[in-house]
């Protein structure tokens, strides 16, 4: 009972190491897929625009500027109304989006026609059960009208002139998207328009997708090696107690072997094997643990996709491995210690 309360354990290290990745990389990936999905080349946001977000915003009128530049074939812009952390719903002019990104995929229902009409991805409408006619509170009272294919631009879609209007955003952007007439002409048109637009921020569609990783986001990095500490620390109090445990039960037995000749590095070189086999075997049991998590998560959290980061296997049975070892140090020198008659008389 104790060696498999150990190997689980360990699983469980193993398990938020690399849950945690795969979510981190699954969450940004479906974002970076959805930003492509737009169709456009360049992106161009307000002043002070910082990462990927939308909080800002600028004249739509901008946008009728900037289709009068040479080699844009294309321009749209979309007003983003943040909800909350994990959602915000997209203003967008249906007929322009369609024409630059290929169209929106329609499962079910219909696109926005009324004031209250929202469209929902599939992924929105698995997690809160929504179907086309489905009352939403969203930061308004909406009725969802239609459902589409996930992977173009946001989860949640509205009208760009009634959503403006609920948020007092007359006439104002958050992003424009442009498409241009050949994609080998981007960095030329990138030029001309911070000649044109010297405040604006204007980015390539790869330079932007390029910022949805690990790297870019300093409190995904961060929250990982707490995360990453505190499974450690699990690993190390687990083998710690449980090889200190081995170590008690076995006294006699280790008594034995140092009376037949056993030397201290034998004694030790046992438990670190037993310890190597529970580490491996917690480890394989972690793995195995994470295809149940992205199961879980596809249930209860579908916009929250976690990806099977095979690349991460060896840092995390690494780091389950060295923590085992670490814990099973001072059992294992108290092993190494002990006094073969004093060992033999152990009761």
């Amino acid at each position: 009972m104790r060696t498999l309360l150990s190997v689980i354990a360990i699983g469980v290290e193993v398990t938020l190491i690399l849950t945690l990745a795969g979510l981190s990389r699954g969450v940004l990936d479906d974002m970076a897929t959805r930003s492509r999905g737009t169709g456009a080349d360049i992106l161009i946001r307000p002043p002070d625009s910082s990462g990927f977000t939308f909080s800002l915003t600028m004249k739509q009128g901008i946008v009728g500027k900037v289709r009068t530049m040479p080699h844009v074939a294309m321009a749209t812009g979309a007003y983003v109304k943040q909800i909350d952390s994990f959602n915000s719903i997209t203003g967008i002019n249906l007929d322009e989006f369609n024409a630059m990104s290929g169209g929106l995929k329609f499962l079910k229902g219909r696109p926005f026609q009324g004031p209250d009409d929202l469209v929902v991805d599939e992924v929105f409408a698995r997690q809160h059960h929504l179907q086309p006619g489905s009352p939403i509170e969203f930061a308004h009272s909406w009725k969802v009208s239609g459902i589409v294919e996930q992977g173009k631009l946001s989860r949640t879609f509205a009208d760009i002139g009634v959503l403006q209007e609920l948020f007092s955003a007359h006439d104002e952007v958050s992003v424009i998207y442009v498409k241009l007439d050949d994609p080998a002409n981007t960095n030329a048109v990138i030029a001309s328009l911070e000649k044109e637009l010297p405040t604006y921020k204007v980015i390539s569609m790869d330079e932007f997708v390029s910022l949805f990783s690990t790297n870019s986001v300093p409190y995904i990095e961060a929250f990982t090696h707490v995360v990453t500490g505190v499974a450690v620390l699990i690993g190390f109090l687990v083998v710690c107690l449980s090889m200190y445990t081995a170590v008690l039960e076995r006294t006699r037995e280790i008594g034995i072997l140092k009376a037949l000749g056993a030397s201290p590095g034998y004694i030790i070189g046992i438990l670190m094997r037993e310890t190597i086999m529970l580490a491996l075997t917690g480890a394989a049991l972690g793995i195995l643990m994470t295809y149940g998590t992205r199961s879980l998560m596809a249930i209860f959290a579908p916009s929250m996709p976690q990806e099977i980061v095979t690349d991460w296997y060896p840092t995390a049975v690494g780091i389950a491995l060295g923590g085992s070892i670490v814990g099973a140090l001072y059992p294992g020198l108290r092993a190494a210690r002990q006094d073969a008659i004093e060992a033999l008389a152990y009761d």
